[in-house]
């Protein structure tokens, strides 16, 4: 039978890609416990302050809050503890040297499903200067109001 390929966003590190300029992306699995399955299907799951680092040749994310799950009582663990992402070492050994030689930064951008797996998107990130997140949201403002213009047109001429 075909696997399905059911990519279910859970949460969304939309503040990454504002403060960052995503070069590569990467998927890795991550080690959970169970009530924190639980917990992030509940949608209790926050990337915001979260980054990826790699120790002793494995690769951790720090900072990613997952709320303690209701009626999980004795076993909810912290919810800012530090957790291990899966990935090949080979990959892991690639990142670790373009992280060190130069100066990227391994950011969480989303947590998702695939088939009944949780996985983190990871990208390999370039923190983005003042001015370049002015230029985007001029840029992102500018299309908003082409979109809109455009939309308008096509109201009156089907009139």
């Amino acid at each position: 039978m075909p696997e399905k390929n059911n990519n279910r966003t859970v949460a969304d590190n939309r503040a990454a890609r504002h403060n960052y300029f995503v070069l590569e992306a990467f998927e890795a699995g991550i080690e959970l416990v169970g009530t924190e399955v639980k917990s992030i299907r509940m949608g209790g799951v926050n990337l915001k302050d979260s980054w990826c680092e790699i120790k002793d040749g494995e690769l951790y994310v720090n900072g990613m809050h997952i709320s303690p799950y209701e009626k999980g009582n004795i076993f909810n663990r912290d919810p800012r503890r530090v957790r291990r992402l899966l990935m090949h070492k080979n990959e892991i050994r690639r990142l670790f040297d373009k992280v060190r030689q130069e100066g990227l930064t391994l950011i969480p951008l989303r947590l998702y499903y695939k088939g009944d797996r949780v996985k983190m998107e990871v990208g390999l990130c370039k923190g983005k200067k003042l001015y370049d997140k002015r230029d985007a949201a001029a840029k992102k403002a500018a299309e908003r109001d082409i979109d809109r213009s455009m939309k308008i047109k096509n109201v009156r001429s089907q009139s």
